[in-house]
């Protein structure tokens, strides 16, 4: 089951620079069923007024252009519940992850 997920009021920072999702056993970098467009992991700082998570979000594509810090804007993100064993847990995934332009200070 994928459930989208309504994230208007929430914010998000990249935590940590795009790296390649490896398939655990081979340490390959994975790539998208279909399309076999490479996968990249971004970690995201997530924010609304109530609290503040980080969570780890797959894009397919061209590596994001994303630095520790900046603010970005996600399209289509989505989660999607997963059981192994006795492990479970949630996966984000989006469609796209880009960045949000900085207006920049100007100094007088």
């Amino acid at each position: 089951m994928r459930l989208m997920l309504d994230i208007s009021g929430v914010t998000f920072s990249v935590a940590r620079s795009p790296e390649p999702k490896t398939d655990f056993a081979s340490k390959r970098q994975r790539t998208e069923r279909g399309t076999n467009e490479p996968l990249w992991v971004v970690h995201l700082v997530a924010m609304d007024p109530q609290d503040t998570e980080i969570i780890k979000v797959t894009v397919a594509g061209e590596e994001p252009k994303l630095t520790q810090g900046q603010s970005v804007h996600l399209v289509g993100l989505e989660a999607i519940p997963w059981v192994q064993d006795t492990r479970h847990g949630v996966a984000y995934r989006a469609e796209r992850i880009t960045a949000i332009a900085q207006n920049k200070a100007v100094s007088a």
